[in-house]
């Protein structure tokens, strides 16, 4: 599922090192003539895609990012130190503009992909540069350059990793609330979900992951009835959907176990009318609403074998928090290795794979045996 996910940031590269005017004095060697060196490279500011990251959230606290000077050159024909560069790590499919232009610069869509974002200064020439038959002591040197600076806007279509997916009401802008950054609109009344709303889950400093909550699929939405179907094409671009379940009943009259067990056939009939290969991609079972019924473990029981369901199933409540952290390290794992062996595919499908245990490595020929 692709949403835009943005940050802007300044870059300020190093300016240059000025040249230097300094002349040789050693005992015994009148007049030495001009040994001034030359100042070194500002650093630059280098932006480059990684496949491992699918955020910008870090680029929302960082918003500054300046790159050292270079060194002054000095006498004795020495030359100022280049600064180091700075590398910026974004998402692949990151789109850079100029954030005072709107000017489209950079469209990084491919792993490993690099863009200068900011050009260090160059370095100032010193006096050696200068000397001539007719000028043997030169005193002119010339300044380093400044460094490019811009105000810049990153803006990413993320892919979402985890689409929810229910019927209206059945608590997923409360749990993208709970687990998430995600701020969407939270009522007891259904259809509260009117456009997409995105959250990023940190599992850890180095884990995370996106989640996605669409507005609430109705029976027919594969037709076009309610405002689901508008998003049903980008749940395809989704790695695993959560299918959320509510199992609570404000009438004590009616068996919440065979209305959700409705409601969940029809959602998954929708998905199957609209897309064979949108019913064959993972999905797992998440019952909600689990604080308001008197028996939990008895009701998720009747509700898996009425629907026949066999695939992984989480019992939470998502008002209270119960069960989420055990669903979203769960959701956490399995995204890690599928993005693992996808990350493998990709690298033996280009001719640049290698196993981390070299006997383990398809690519290499048969070992030779034979003494």
């Amino acid at each position: 599922m692709k949403f835009v996910d943005e940050a802007t940031i300044e870059v300020i590269a190093g300016k240059g090192g000025n040249g230097s005017a300094s002349f040789r004095r050693e005992k015994f060697i009148p007049k030495g003539g001009p040994d001034g060196g030359d100042g070194g490279r500002g650093g630059s500011i280098i932006a480059i895609a990684d496949r491992n990251i699918n955020t910008l959230v870090d680029y929302r606290y960082a918003r500054l990012h300046r790159a050292r000077n270079g060194e002054n050159g000095r006498g004795s024909d020495q030359y100022g130190a280049g600064a180091a560069d700075i590398t910026l790590r974004v998402p692949v499919g990151t789109v850079v503009y100029d954030a005072d232009t709107d000017e489209q610069l950079f469209d990084l869509n491919h792993h490993g992909e690099k863009a200068m974002l900011a050009a260090g200064g160059e370095g100032g020439r010193g006096n050696i540069h200068f000397k001539s038959s007719t000028n043997r002591a030169p005193r002119q040197f010339t300044y380093g350059k400044e460094g490019e600076q811009r105000r810049l806007r990153f803006e990413l279509k993320v892919l979402a990793d985890v689409g929810l997916l229910g019927l209206p009401n059945a608590g997923k802008s409360t749990l993208i609330s709970k687990v998430s950054n995600a701020k969407p609109k939270i009522a007891d009344y259904p259809f509260t979900t009117l456009h997409p709303n995105l959250g990023v889950v940190r599992t850890s400093e180095s884990r995370s992951f996106v989640i996605a909550d669409i507005p609430g699929l109705i029976e027919g939405a594969s037709e076009g009835a309610g405002l689901g179907h508008l998003f049903l094409r980008h749940l395809s671009r989704t790695r695993v959907l959560l299918h959320l379940v509510d199992l609570s009943s404000p009438d004590p009259s009616i068996d919440p176990v065979d209305a959700a067990v409705e409601g969940a056939r029809a959602i998954t009939e929708e998905l199957r009318k609209y897309d064979e290969a949108l019913y064959e991609k993972p999905r797992w079972l998440v019952l909600n609403k689990l604080d308001m019924v008197e028996d939990p473990t008895e009701i998720q029981k009747r509700f898996c074998e009425a629907l026949g369901w066999k695939g992984p199933v989480f019992a939470i409540s998502a008002l209270t928090g119960n069960g989420t952290q055990e669903l979203i390290w769960a959701l956490q794992d399995w995204l890690d290795a599928q993005k693992e062996k996808e990350n493998v595919e990709s690298d033996k499908a280009e001719g640049v794979y290698q196993a981390e245990d070299p006997r383990f490595d398809d690519s290499r020929g048969p070992l030779n045996n034979a003494d």
